[in-house]
């Protein structure tokens, strides 16, 4: 069974940063699009970054882009989303998303989901 596991998530003063991780087991990244959402209170879920199974990263939201970046860690099959210069806006519950080489910007691109993880930025 495919697994995804997000992890990193927890308190950070505004400025501040921090690193998500999504662990897959059973799969192996490579041959998987990859993808982060966000879903903040009172808010829709929001596309946060992506890498393709080709190896080629999805473009940032406007939100993010600058501060936010996505990177791979074949060996140890983890998509890691390094933040930046966090702002209270970026308070959400995180998910990672992961596609036999599918993906895309949407939601319903992604097969597999992990159980999310809470950044809270505070101001």
């Amino acid at each position: 069974q495919v697994q995804v596991v997000e992890s990193g998530g927890g308190l950070v003063q505004a400025g501040g940063s921090l690193r998500l991780s999504c662990a897959a087991s059973g799969v192996a990244f490579s041959d998987y699009a990859v993808a982060w959402f966000r879903r903040g209170p009172g808010k829709e879920r929001e596309f946060v970054g992506g890498s393709s199974w080709r190896g080629t990263n999805t473009d940032y939201p406007t939100s993010v882009k600058g501060r936010f970046s996505i990177s791979r860690d074949g060996t140890r099959n983890t998509v890691y989303l390094e933040m930046n210069s966090l702002k209270p806006e970026d308070t959400a519950v995180y998910f990672c998303g992961a596609d036999f080489r599918g993906g895309g910007t949407r939601y319903e691109g992604y097969a597999f989901w992990g159980q999310g993880t809470q950044v809270t930025v505070s101001s």
